[in-house]
């Protein structure tokens, strides 16, 4: 019996956090917080994928399990890089994402598929191809797949314009 789309949302979460972890090896504290012009450096990567300091991804989950098709305002191409944050090292916001991921990994494992079909409007993805009207598991999907892929693709390309030969580099030639 394959698993349940639940258990395969899981284990993606999990092949991303251990893609991005790869990753970050080795960064150093003075790389992790270098940004190159008008970009943003590895802990502000880390710290958006967070998600808003002290609340991350979680509530809005539950509430689409709670309510009938919550309106979720998602704020993007915000950091999240709070003073707090700053403050921290590279490898304490690793494990703060890292604790998020598999909150929501633990989370979506015990799902019902009548569940994961529950639906969420978001505005923000209007023009995104799965629309403003998506399911619990297209959301979850769309942060695990889409969003920390592209922020590790994000990480590849500022350790490398920081002059850092990143570790993981899944499926580049060097």
């Amino acid at each position: 019996m394959p698993p349940s789309e639940g258990a395969q949302l899981s284990q993606m979460i999990h092949r991303k956090i251990e893609e991005l972890k790869a990753l970050c090896k080795g960064v150093d504290e003075d790389t992790a917080s270098r940004a190159p012009a008008g970009r943003w450096s590895p802990k502000e990567i880390l710290s958006h994928l967070c998600g808003p300091e002290g609340v991350g991804f979680m509530p809005a989950l539950r509430t689409i399990l709670e309510q009938d098709t919550p309106r979720l305002d998602i704020e993007a191409e915000n950091p999240f890089f709070t003073e707090k944050r700053s403050r921290m090292t590279f490898a304490q916001l690793l494990r703060e994402l890292e604790g998020e991921y598999d909150r929501m990994a633990d989370f979506v494992t015990g799902l019902s598929d009548k569940q994961l079909a529950r639906k969420a409007h978001i505005p923000l993805f209007k023009e995104a191809p799965f629309g403003e009207h998506l399911t619990l598991a297209t959301f979850i999907g769309v942060l695990g797949e889409h969003h920390m892929g592209s922020h590790i693709n994000h990480m590849r390309e500022i350790l490398q314009a920081l002059g850092v030969a990143p570790a993981g580099k899944k499926g580049q030639a060097s």
